[in-house]
C-alpha cells in the first residue's frame, strides 16, 4: 500500500523568525492521523530568518537527525560540541540520557533551510553524542544512517536506515524492500514519479506491504529525496 501525502496538506507554524512545515503532529499541530510512522516521529521543513534560531534547550531519548539544505547551522550543545553544519552536511545527534543545545542561523543576511528529522531509539538512556558528515551529492542512494554504521554511515540507535537519493535527469530506478519492512519517502528537490503517483518537494509517501516501488525522474534536472527503510 502506498500512501501519498502532499506538502500543502501537513501542518505549519510561524512565529516570525521561523516559519516551519510538519509533516507529523508536533508541538501545537495535533492530528491523530498523523502522529508518525513507524520508528519515524517528526520531520519539520524549517526556514529560519537571519541572525535567529532555537535557544538552548533540551532533549532525552531521542535521535535527531538535522540536514541542511540552505545556509549554515551553528550548534552548540552540553556535551562540549561546537560546531558549523552547512548546506549539505548531516547531523545526527543521539540525545540519549539527556542533553541540552541550540541551533543558530549565524548570517546577517540569508536564512537558513533545514529538515529537522526525529528518530524514535532502540536504546534508552545512555551517553548523548553528536555526528556529522557531509555525504555529497553522488548519483544512486547513499546510505546516511545505519544501526552499524556500515559504508561510513552515522550509527543511530534504531533499526533502520536512512538513504539519500540523487537521480539524474531522465533516469529511473526500481527499489526493492525487504519483507515485513515499511518505507517513508521524503521529497527534498524537484519532483518524480512514484509507482505512477507524482510526487513534488515537500510531499511524502507511506509505503507498507509491497515488495519494491518504481522512482522515475522524467525532467530535466536532478531530483533529491530522503529514504526511510523503518521496521
Amino acid at each position: 500500500m502506498i500512501t501519498l501525502r502532499r506538502s500543502n496538506e501537513r501542518g505549519s507554524a510561524d512565529h516570525g523568525w521561523l516559519h516551519s512545515k510538519h509533516t507529523f503532529s508536533f508541538a501545537n499541530y495535533y492530528d491523530p492521523q498523523h502522529m508518525g510512522f513507524s520508528a519515524l516521529r517528526v520531520i519539520n521543513d524549517d526556514l529560519v530568518h537571519p541572525e535567529a534560531g532555537f535557544d538552548t534547550h533540551g532533549h532525552k531519548n531521542m535521535e535527531i537527525i538535522s540536514f541542511v539544505l540552505e545556509g549554515t547551522i551553528a550548534h552548540k550543545d552540553s556535551e562540549g560540541n561546537v560546531q558549523e553544519l552547512p548546506a549539505g552536511e548531516f547531523q545526527l545527534m543521539s540525545a540519549g540520557k539527556g542533553i541540552y543545545h541550540s541551533e543558530y542561523n549565524p548570517s546577517s543576511t540569508e536564512p537558513l533551510k533545514f529538515l529537522q528529522i526525529w528518530i524514535e531509539p532502540n536504546e534508552i538512556g545512555g551517553k548523548p553524542g553528536c555526528q556529522q558528515k557531509d555525504f555529497g551529492k553522488k548519483p544512486g542512494i547513499t546510505t546516511i544512517a545505519s544501526p552499524d554504521g556500515k559504508d561510513d554511515s552515522l550509527a543511530i540507535k534504531q533499526d533502520m536506515s536512512l538513504h539519500q537519493l540523487v537521480l539524474e535527469a531522465n533516469s529511473e530506478l526500481e527499489l526493492d524492500i525487504e519483507q515485513g519492512r515499511s518505507l517513508y519517502l521524503h521529497q527534498v528537490q524537484g519532483s518524480m514519479e512514484t509507482n505512477d503517483l507524482i510526487v513534488s518537494e515537500g510531499d511524502g509517501i507511506k509505503v507498507r506491504d509491497e515488495s519494491n516501488i518504481k522512482i522515475a525522474n522524467h525532467s530535466d534536472d536532478r531530483i533529491v529525496a530522503l529514504i526511510f527503510d523503518l521496521p
